[in-house]
């Protein structure tokens, strides 16, 4: 079965609602500017429409803590080429260095309207920029902080295969559950395996299927701290 055959196999399996409207495209330079069309035309729909809601979160975390609204980190993006990601500030500390630690269950780091933003991911929103801003699209496997690409980049063979595609807001691993921390190197491998078959089946009807499966995965909160 090729590549093409087994992601609208995929497709029809968990949204059965495309089957038939052949949405896939056939030549990889037309898919490439097609997912572009798509990444640019949601994200800045979504910036309009949640645009209260960006204003609530803004003021619930300059109220709630001292510190910037929104938190700047670098991240690894298409190709090795790092860039600046912006989130909602959900932590009394702002790590962007050689060593940053991930957030866990219970951590004191986090703020009070942190947690919450956490859960149900708002803290992810201020990404539409950088989708718009061409450095992330909005399917792809997730961007980690520099430090901990060096880390599992040493450790997980197939681990620089993530970095063949845009990163995204949301992914093939994040439906799937692959949220949080990844505390042992067995549950960043599984998180790595899952990125590695959507480049390995990348189509627009899977974008499709993962964004229309993701704001059930928010609010299930599975795995997320």
């Amino acid at each position: 079965m090729s590549v093409q055959d087994t992601s609208e196999a995929v497709m029809k399996a968990v949204f059965p609602a495309f089957d038939g409207f052949g949405l896939a495209i056939p030549h990889a330079s037309d898919s490439i500017a097609a997912k572009r069309m798509l990444d640019v035309a949601v994200a800045g729909l979504l910036m309009v429409l949640l645009s209260p809601l960006l204003a609530l979160v803004s003021l619930a975390v300059a109220l709630d803590s001292r510190g910037p609204v929104l938190f700047c980190q670098t991240r690894t993006g298409l190709n090795g080429k790092t860039f600046p990601i912006f989130k909602f500030r959900s932590m009394h500390v702002l790590e962007d260095g050689a060593e940053v630690k991930q957030a866990s269950e219970g951590d004191s780091r986090v703020t009070r309207v942190g947690r919450i933003i956490r859960k149900l991911s708002l803290d992810e929103l201020p990404q539409l920029v950088n989708i718009i801003a061409g450095d992330m699209s909005l399917v792809g496997p997730r961007p980690h902080a520099v430090a901990h690409d060096i880390y599992y980049g040493a450790a997980l063979s197939n681990y620089a295969v993530r970095q063949q595609v845009k990163p995204g807001i949301t992914g093939w691993a994040q439906v799937n559950g692959a949220r949080g921390a990844t505390p042992t190197l067995d549950v960043m491998q599984q998180r790595v395996d899952l990125d590695a078959w959507y480049i390995a089946n990348a189509s627009l009807m899977l974008d499709l299927a993962i964004l229309a499966r993701t704001p059930l995965e928010v609010l299930r909160t599975r795995n997320a701290v």
